[in-house]
């Protein structure tokens, strides 16, 4: 009997041990750890001084990983092969991801410091009430240029862009929402614009602002722009603001007809299995002085109105970062397409970029 007790015994420990080891292995073999945060992020685009200082007060450990577009960290999300606490998408992506489910309905009352945030930004129409986002930080999309050889008024509207005057001095963003919005914009049309007919007709009309077009790139027109390797660049305000603090000779502008305004937001994945250091993030980063320091950090706007007196003054100051109300009031945000027009916008830019006139 002895021999058969300790056999049952043995037998019952390993149960045990099997059963917790397989509830700490989740996803593609990563831990579940209760004072670690997994957090899912743009590249770059959090100061690391702040990793370390949130390790040390509130105990969780970070683990990181990266990512170069909502769509990309969507596919992740939806494959639940991390758990991650934290992700940081765009609004439309937080549109996309409610829609789809992804997303954990926010409790508010464990939420403490979003009275810093900028009233203007918060309850806005991608998410209402902010049930599920949290604003990062934000910018405008439009022209950098070098003021050597042009002025401001040289681009008042964004129809100037066919100018031939324009021809292999622009440097445009990869973008379809993007290039097709200054087809829109010129046409004095909203950037959410569906109508398979329209949509069709600023392409055609895009076609001359392709010939003027040098290069279609992403992140490197802030360096392209900072080397004077081109005149004129069509990119959001941080590459821009970086640009110009690389050269002296280049401004930022938006046009009359207005533009794009983007938010990168927190929220908090189904996928989280920590939602007490998924909030514990989120109010560290809704700390006036965390919030500077990550503007300073990443050079682009903060939503914290409390951290607007503790950043840098020249980034404060920066029009590119911060422009006037009357420049807000024109801009719009990107909504989510549905899925029809989402690959009508994909299959217009991927003609575009192909036209004989792209080369």
């Amino acid at each position: 009997m002895n021999k058969v007790y300790k056999f049952f015994l043995s037998s019952l420990l390993a149960i045990i041990l099997l059963f917790a080891a397989k509830t700490l292995i989740v996803g593609n073999g990563q831990i579940s750890d209760s004072n670690t945060l997994y957090l899912y992020n743009w590249g770059d685009y959090i100061d690391p001084d702040l990793i370390d200082k949130f390790e040390e007060e509130s105990g969780y450990k970070v683990v990181m990983e990266t990512y170069d577009s909502n769509e990309a960290m969507i596919t992740k999300i939806k494959q639940k092969s991390t758990n991650f606490d934290i992700c940081i998408p765009s609004e439309y992506a937080v549109e996309m991801m409610r829609d789809q489910g992804l997303l954990e309905k926010l409790d508010h009352s464990k939420i403490v410091g979003l009275d810093n945030i900028d009233e203007r930004f918060l309850d806005v129409a991608y998410d209402p009430g902010n049930e599920y986002s949290i604003p990062y930080l934000w910018g405008t999309f439009g022209i950098v240029y070098n003021t050597k050889k042009y002025q401001e008024s040289d681009f008042s509207s964004w129809k100037n862009l066919w100018d031939k005057k324009f021809e292999g001095e622009i440097l445009s963003f990869d973008g379809a929402r993007e290039t097709l919005g200054i087809g829109l914009l010129a046409n004095n049309l909203s950037l959410n614009t569906t109508d398979p007919k329209k949509l069709v007709e600023v392409r055609n009309e895009l076609i001359g602002f392709m010939g003027n077009v040098k290069a279609i790139l992403a992140d490197e027109i802030r360096m392209y722009m900072a080397l004077e390797e081109a005149n004129v660049g069509i990119t959001f305000s941080g590459d821009a603001s970086s640009a110009i603090e690389s050269n002296e000779n280049l401004s930022y502008t938006i046009p009359k007809e207005g533009s794009n305004i983007w938010f990168d937001t927190m929220v908090i994945p189904k996928t989280s299995k920590n939602q007490k250091a998924a909030y514990a993030f989120i109010n560290f980063m809704l700390e006036p002085e965390n919030a500077a320091q990550n503007a300073d950090y990443i050079w682009y706007a903060t939503p914290n109105k409390k951290a607007l007196d503790l950043i840098d003054p020249e980034a404060r100051n920066d029009k590119t970062l911060y422009p006037d109300d009357d420049v807000i009031d024109k801009l719009e945000v990107f909504k989510a397409l549905d899925k029809e027009s989402t690959i009508l916008y994909n299959d217009l830019f991927l003609d575009l970029k192909i036209s004989p006139q792209a080369e």
